[in-house]
């Protein structure tokens, strides 16, 4: 049997529930998202 679960909203899941028990953890999640997003684009779109 093949379970396919998309990662996007899973990391999505995890991270909103980890917001609302550590609020602080926001700025972290912003940022390592941000740089994520930043170089993926530099990698594909170079």
């Amino acid at each position: 049997m093949y379970l396919h679960i998309a990662l996007a909203p899973l990391i999505s899941l995890v991270a909103g529930i980890l917001i609302l028990v550590v609020p602080r953890l926001l700025n972290y999640i912003v940022a390592i998202y941000l740089i994520a997003i930043g170089i993926l684009g530099i990698l594909h779109g170079g």
